[in-house]
């Protein structure tokens, strides 16, 4: 495993493993097969309503608490200073943990001034080793980072992968010492990605699938990673990246795929806002309704 070190010094490992949309059901069971396979990064968010199968995947895998980094992050209901300060407890909480890794927020909506505030000061209290924003683009970062000098993100996490490369968004990140975290870096296999000729070739030649190029493309760039699979067989391809290079040629080469357009959403349309919200109270609500569930099948 490599590792980055970010701008207050605290390591993190450089390919880590994202529980997005894994059913509470399956979460702890997945985890704790990303972790036998070597992951020893964990990216996990209060909207995805699985910390807590998380926080039991963590406890049960024997793993010293210090050898595993955990990302969470903040939803946008739970901005505003108080609000995102009960929130991070109650996460904490959730998974059984003294402290995060890593805390982020999660979109760059509502009060997000009154958000960092509350993590700034659980980051000074211990409560959270670094802190950071996700999906921030270029103007809302250097808003944060400019008028929110308290202490700068470690990290915003954004879309990265082929179709939508974000090296201009890499280089403003760079500037105020913030570095870039891959979500999606397959796109979901949107748009053909794994059958890209260039991406197919290039893996010939190191005997690499399309996904395992992308990943090594975006660790030879510094990005950092969350990538997910519900399949131990596929964890541990992705997991199978640090013994190969690609050329500067190859590098080059991938280049050519980059649109520098999203293959999922836009934040700055209005109506993907509303479609966030709506989208999370949906999950809540079904996530209350299998409690609910889960309450009635242990009555019976």
């Amino acid at each position: 495993m490599e590792y980055v070190k970010l701008n207050n010094g605290v390591e993190m490992p450089i390919l880590g493993y994202g529980v997005y949309q894994i059913p509470k059901e399956e979460t702890k069971k997945c985890v704790l097969e990303a972790l036998k396979v070597g992951y020893r990064s964990i990216d996990t968010a209060q909207s995805y309503f699985n910390e807590s199968e998380v926080g039991e995947a963590i406890k049960e895998s024997g793993i010293p608490r210090n050898e595993i980094f955990i990302t969470s992050k903040v939803w946008i209901d739970n901005y505003g200073y108080e609000k995102c300060r009960k929130s991070v407890l109650e996460s904490l909480d959730k998974m059984g943990l003294d402290y995060i890794d890593l805390m982020l927020l999660h979109q760059p909506f509502a009060d997000y001034y009154g958000a960092y505030r509350a993590l700034e000061d659980l980051y000074e209290e211990g409560k959270i080793k670094a802190i950071g924003v996700s999906n921030f683009y270029p103007d809302r970062l250097a808003d944060i980072c400019l008028f929110e000098r308290k202490v700068v993100p470690a990290i915003n996490q954004v879309e990265t992968n082929p179709i939508n490369a974000q090296f201009k968004a890499q280089e403003n990140m760079e500037k105020y010492g913030v570095h870039i975290e891959a979500w999606a870096p397959f796109g979901e296999g949107r748009n053909g990605l794994f059958e890209n000729e260039i991406l197919v070739n290039i893996g010939k030649k190191y005997d690499k699938s399309a996904a395992q190029v992308i990943l090594r493309w975006l660790i030879q760039r510094g990005v950092i990673i969350a990538c997910k699979s519900t399949h131990i067989e596929r964890m541990e391809q992705n997991f199978n990246v640090f013994d190969f290079k690609l050329t500067d040629e190859d590098m080059e080469e991938i280049k050519k795929i980059d649109r520098n357009d999203s293959l999922f959403f836009n934040h700055q349309d209005p109506n993907m806002v509303e479609w966030f919200d709506k989208m999370v109270v949906e999950r809540r609500r079904n996530n209350d309704c299998r409690k609910e569930k889960k309450g009635w099948d242990d009555n019976e």
